[in-house]
């Protein structure tokens, strides 16, 4: 009995190590799909405005409105802390600050200059000297470029419910 154990045993070593001549191997190339990067939800891509589009809405909309819309804009600034808000580059060298709903998602830190469409609620908010100053430091400005900013602000705002990255110009996320 012991040698028909060893037999078999001795069998499957050798069954692994046959000559890999035998079975010549086929170069194949990796199947490389192309990444999407959501964070959230994925937006709808059906009815999306442009940020000369959105900018006019904003122009029309009052401190107690909301606009649930999607628009795809630049990248201007990331929160260098974590990734909880970014600022979109909208005409006339304005921007709008995006914050994301119910905290619930982060984008990468080094996503300025990239193009994204996002998805949500715009309206207008007034913002505290305090909570500037804050984003100003979240956003990497100096002690001077914080220490220059006085009083409230009005904002155009949005709270996203989802992000996707059209164009990517960091490195991948």
């Amino acid at each position: 009995m012991k040698k028909l154990v060893f037999l078999s045993l001795a069998v499957l070593v050798l069954a692994g190590c046959k000559d890999k001549a035998e079975t010549p191997e086929v170069a194949q190339e990796p199947e490389v799909a192309e990444q999407e990067f959501i964070y959230g939800e994925r937006p709808d891509a059906e009815s999306v405005l442009l940020a000369t589009q959105l900018h006019d809405n904003f122009k029309e909309i009052q401190l107690a409105d909301t606009l649930q819309t999607a628009f795809k804009a630049e990248v201007l600034e990331v929160c260098q802390s974590k990734g909880c808000w970014m600022r979109l580059a909208l005409p006339e060298g304005e921007a709008v600050m995006v914050r994301f709903k119910d905290y619930g998602f982060f984008v990468p830190k080094d996503l300025a200059g990239s193009e994204v469409l996002v998805q949500g609620r715009a309206f207008i908010s007034e913002v505290s000297e305090e909570d500037r100053r804050h984003l100003a430091e979240d956003g990497g400005a100096t002690a001077e470029e914080i220490s220059e900013i006085q009083g409230t602000a009005r904002e155009y705002g949005f709270e996203a419910s989802g992000v996707q990255v059209l164009e990517y110009a960091g490195e991948t996320p």
